[in-house]
């Protein structure tokens, strides 16, 4: 497991893997330019939407906003269906219990879209047949083809298969496959279960500080704002007013979820270039309320 070092409008249209094939590449001059660090310091959750069907949001506040430490998650959100709320309900009960309890961040395990979306830091690497995407903890990365179509037979993955295309001054990046036959499968903090049915259609663009304004809002009144002392190595900077990278997502599962439902992250420029390695660590020991966790054991050696 690991030790945890860091304590929409409407929904989108879902876009085909035929439709991905078949748009023409965007050329490099008018390719918009989506690289270097971009931090997005606040936790735990996403930036609710502005209006539509929103993820589900922490009920454990802390001066008004979303608790760092206390994951109990709305299970009455009517984006969830009965068997999923039940799942959120439970997993809740046991937090507020004070039994914390442990998901693909904190115990090593690789984190698909949209859960790997809480990292406070990230980069994108651009070329012209493939995009790149690292996150800054535990090495994390998203691997995106462009303008190629999904496989026809797919095995799902940890991180699923991604394809993706410009679209003007957007990057849409559609997401399926994910492997859901697996320890903590969920697409938040809150423990909230997705099946094999897992689709998520990512749309990223460059916005001034006056138009990304509106979604800082939306997540300073749901999330707390992380500051330059808390250890994330990247601070929230509340002067910052030059360019934001926001990206607005879809997330799609009929068999959890009752509609498609979206959320946005809005990233600002970091104020280091420096990217530091946050490794994960597994050992028997956690920072929930677990004590001893289960690690693999062998019986006998294998060599």
């Amino acid at each position: 497991m690991r030790t945890f070092i860091l304590a929409m409008t409407a929904a989108a249209a879902l876009f085909s893997s035929a439709a991905l094939a078949q748009k023409p590449s965007q050329s490099t001059a008018s390719t918009p330019d989506f690289s270097g660090v971009w931090s997005h310091s606040s936790w735990p959750g996403f930036e609710p939407p502005q209006s539509g069907p929103g993820p589900v949001t922490n009920t454990s506040r802390r001066n008004g906003v979303s608790s760092p430490r206390g994951f109990i998650g709305d299970h009455t959100n009517p984006i969830l269906k009965p068997g999923a709320s039940e799942v959120v309900r439970k997993r809740g009960e046991l937090e507020a219990s004070g039994i914390g309890q442990p998901n693909q961040a904190t115990r090593c395990w690789p984190a698909g879209v949209p859960f790997i979306f809480w990292n406070f830091g990230m980069q994108m690497l651009q070329q012209s047949d493939k995009i790149v995407i690292l996150y800054i903890w535990d090495h994390e990365v998203h691997h995106v083809r462009m303008n190629q179509s999904h496989p026809a037979k797919m095995t799902p993955s940890w991180y699923g298969d991604s394809v993706g295309r410009y679209e003007g001054d957007t990057l849409a990046i559609d997401t399926v496959g994910v492997k859901a036959d697996r320890p903590l499968a969920m697409v938040d903090m809150f423990g909230t279960p997705y099946t094999n049915a897992l689709h998520v259609v990512e749309r990223y663009r460059l916005l001034d500080y006056e138009a990304a304004k509106d979604a800082l809002q939306r997540d300073a009144k749901e999330n707390q704002r992380l500051g330059r002392n808390t250890g994330t190595y990247f601070p929230n900077d509340p002067n910052y007013r030059g360019k934001h990278l926001q990206l607005h997502f879809t997330v799609q599962d009929e068999g959890v979820f009752t509609t498609p439902w979206s959320a946005t992250i809005t990233y600002r420029r970091s104020p280091s270039p420096e990217w530091p390695e946050l490794v994960c660590s597994e050992n028997e020991r956690g920072f929930y309320a677990a004590g001893e966790t289960s690690v693999p054991v062998a019986n006998r050696v294998d060599f």
